[in-house]
């Protein structure tokens, strides 16, 4: 026999015998000279490709997309003229937008170890903020009050037939006392705690005091409603009809929150007694509950289920007309009836479509992410810092946080006997932090009651 040579194998073997003894290279994986080599050959096809002549691949598409919104842009700017242009209404709304999108984007990329993702709202509620308080930029991106309330009615009136249609009519049922308890209590609770305190800590009249309170009590339906929401289809909660309570009631509450505001709102400006204040909030709810039963009736038969696209058509009604009634319940003078109309009509038609609705939903909730950047947005550029002074934010935020800390107490107090578990009593009281305001409601109605007032002095 021939003596074996050490590392004969390696220096003599031959390109046949290395195909055997390396089977894995030849099927593609390479060793760390041959990625390098692959690596650099991929980097050279991806210049090639962005330096040819005419553009292709992300320079083509880049190129396209800014060449749509030009031709977008331009075609709008030859309809409306100034209005297009910097420091007009059309600019200013699509600039907040835009900026309110990116925001929403940076804010899902800050990952603090620890604790959960941040919203994305928070990130639009920043940057309406900074597009208000920077000079320069709130001269370029002016936002006018009237479409500033417009866009966000719209939002409003989307969260809100979400709202509807996530209830859940057996746990309603179920929990309608308990349900009924929760509609009225914690928002009336806060609401005569910050008129109490607003009355001795910043010395308001009682009347503003109350006005100051409801517009306090309101609680966010965007937050609570989408966390519930998700709750929801995560089976967490439902058993209980934790999900289901919190949806109705902080629906309601903010319904409750706009006929409270109304009525003192119509005790400080009108000569009218405070008997004839009190029914036109009764007859707001009313006109919105009546209404909403119509309407709901209608979408549940039309489309008819023969029709094609079916889940497109009903989600375009309930948008369509849940903002039709947000905005024409403001037109007619009775604000307080618009929410509840859209909570009513699409709490029967989901009723009425059972498994069907969730089609629909999904639609909504697409329309939904559209529209929450203006919501957001918009409600970050009210917020001007210029006129607030250091003592007037220290007394409004004790005043907010002492009032919220009465209602949760009185929220906890509220569900007791209702069979929840502790923790289940301390989740539901603390659902009630994130805040709304019924501002869009306020700067317009204030302002026409003023009007009236100086017209008849």
């Amino acid at each position: 026999m021939s003596e074996r040579i050490p590392g004969a194998d390696k220096k003599n073997i031959s390109s046949k015998s290395r195909n055997e003894v390396y089977p894995i290279q030849e099927a593609g994986i390479l060793d760390s000279s041959g990625e390098q080599v692959q690596t650099e050959a991929k980097i050279q096809e991806k210049l090639k490709e962005l330096c040819t002549c005419p553009p292709q691949g992300v320079i083509a598409k880049l190129i396209t997309n800014v060449a749509i919104g030009a031709v977008i842009w331009g075609l709008i700017w030859s309809l409306t003229g100034k209005e297009s242009l910097p420091g007009g209404s059309i600019f200013g709304i699509v600039c907040l937008y835009f900026c309110s999108v990116i925001g929403g984007k940076i804010m899902q990329l800050i990952k603090i170890p620890g604790l959960p993702p941040l919203p994305p709202f928070l990130g639009m509620l920043i940057a309406g903020f900074l597009i208000r308080n920077i000079e320069f930029v709130s001269k370029v991106i002016v936002i006018k009050v009237k479409w500033g309330i417009i866009f966000r009615n719209i939002a409003l009136s989307i969260i809100l037939s979400l709202a509807g249609l996530g209830l859940d009519a057996k746990a309603l049922n179920k929990l309608k006392a308990v349900c009924f308890r929760l509609c009225l209590g914690p928002c009336i609770t806060e609401a005569c705690s910050a008129a109490v305190l607003s009355h001795f800590i910043m010395k308001f009249p009682w009347v503003w005091g109350f006005m100051l309170g409801f517009v306090l009590g309101a609680v966010s339906p965007a937050v609570v409603v989408l966390s519930m929401l998700m709750l929801q289809r995560q089976g967490l909660g439902v058993d209980q009809g934790i999900p289901t309570l919190l949806i109705a009631a902080a629906s309601i509450d903010d319904i409750v929150a706009i006929t409270g505001f109304n009525i003192f709102l119509g005790m400080a400006f009108s000569s009218g007694s405070t008997f004839r204040s009190i029914l036109r909030g009764v007859v707001e709810v009313v006109i919105g509950a009546g209404a909403g039963c119509l309407l709901g009736f209608f979408i549940t038969y039309f489309p008819s289920k023969d029709q094609k696209s079916i889940a497109w058509k009903r989600a375009f009604f309930v948008i369509g007309l849940s903002a039709f009634s947000l905005l024409c319940s403001k037109r007619f003078g009775f604000p307080g009836s618009g929410g509840l109309c859209v909570i009513v009509l699409s709490f029967l038609a989901g009723m009425a479509w059972s498994n069907e609705k969730k089609a629909v939903q999904d639609v909504v909730t697409f329309a939904w992410q559209i529209s929450q950047p203006f919501l957001f947005g918009l409600i970050g550029a009210e917020i001007s810092v210029s006129s607030l002074g250091l003592e007037t934010v220290g007394l409004c935020l004790a005043t907010m946080f002492s009032a919220l800390m009465i209602r949760i107490v009185a929220t906890f107090l509220l569900v007791s006997g209702s069979g929840f578990h502790w923790k289940e009593k301390l989740f539901i009281a603390l659902a009630w932090i994130p805040k709304a305001t019924v501002q869009e409601w306020t700067k317009s109605k204030i302002s026409l009651q003023s009007k009236d007032t100086q017209e008849r002095q």
